[in-house]
């Protein structure tokens, strides 16, 4: 369980989150979404411990997180960033490989067991042929397996991605979400991803979380919060809503 208190937390004397409360459970797939400025990645640091609250507290598995070693983190939630930026290029097998890092002891190397992991994980998302590849030389949508496959070597119950779908066009959106569920159905994995999709976010995920001004604003299935008031609350703006005839998901139809 990973469980923030009313969370109050920012970046030097400007608080972003105000008194923000809530609970990842294991097995949750969950999607944060809120207009910019909301809070969303802010609150994503502070889970895994980035940055430190002003006032309440996170809980991991019932540890206060700003009390635990980076490396217990590490061993827990696996994050995803929007795009990875590197000072030096790295092939995908590197990228991979350092997902392992927090198993590594003091001076320890890589083992055996180690590039097993790496081996499999790219092998079940079709990334075998791209091994020796520069991170440079892929697609927007193969650099986000990648960094996917780096979460899933790290062996952890817990992935939290931000924004990882915002730089891809449509098909590769979808590609991603649906990676991401048969992770979650298959894995037992929880996900949490910040996203400014929520039509994708709705067909996809089980629970939707939606913060405002540094606030939760609402959590449930889409069904409870696909909900032309709720939306209006969120974004200020009336956004009517449709199931879609393929998820039976509550969507949204732009004015």
């Amino acid at each position: 369980m990973i469980e923030a208190q009313n969370l109050s937390c920012g970046y030097g004397r400007e608080l972003i989150l105000k008194g923000a409360s809530l609970q990842i459970a294991p097995g949750d797939f969950c999607a944060l979404l809120g207009p910019n400025g909301a809070g969303k990645s802010t609150l994503l640091y502070a889970l895994m411990g980035y940055l430190k609250p002003e006032k309440g507290c996170v809980e991991l598995f019932g540890k206060n997180v700003s009390l635990l070693k980076g490396s217990y983190i590490a061993r827990q939630i696996a994050f995803v960033p929007q795009e990875s930026m590197h000072e030096f290029d790295h092939t995908v097998n590197e990228t991979v490989l350092m997902g392992r890092f927090p198993y590594l002891g003091l001076l320890q190397t890589y083992s055996a067991d180690d590039y097993r992991v790496v081996d499999e994980v790219m092998a079940m998302l079709n990334l075998s042929s791209l091994k020796h590849r520069w991170l440079s030389e892929l697609s927007g949508g193969e650099k986000q397996r990648v960094l996917i496959a780096r979460a899933l070597a790290q062996e952890t119950p817990y992935i939290l991605l931000d924004e990882s779908l915002s730089q891809l066009d449509i098909n590769h959106q979808s590609e991603i979400m649906h990676l991401l569920q048969d992770i979650h159905k298959n894995q037992g994995k929880t996900v949490l991803i910040v996203s400014h999709n929520l039509n994708l976010a709705a067909n996809y995920a089980e629970r939707l979380i939606f913060i405002k001004a540094g606030e939760i604003l609402a959590s449930g299935s889409p069904d409870q919060l696909m909900q032309p008031q709720i939306l209006q609350d969120l974004f200020g703006l009336y956004l009517e809503t449709v199931p879609n005839p393929h998820s039976g998901r509550p969507n949204i139809i732009y004015p």
